[in-house]
């Protein structure tokens, strides 16, 4: 817990949370690349300790701004 409020903090953490009806759960960060992205996930304790995994994607953000993306 402390390290998503310290993620907060840093305006990096976007949103997080378990799934309602599959294992696990998702974190969405804001990160300049992937590098920092990856460092993000590294440094999380759950995955640090080994206790649980991580996957990356990159999210297009759709928005009025670009149209929703159409």
């Amino acid at each position: 817990m402390e390290y998503l409020k310290e993620l907060s903090r840093q305006e990096k953490l976007v949103l997080c949370g378990p799934f309602k009806d599959y294992p696990g759960g998702m974190v969405i960060i804001c990160a300049q690349d992937l590098i920092e992205a990856t460092n993000i996930a590294k440094s999380d304790p759950f995955i640090a300790s080994g206790c649980k995994s991580f996957e990356i994607r990159t999210l297009e953000l759709a928005n009025e701004e670009n149209n929703y993306l159409l």
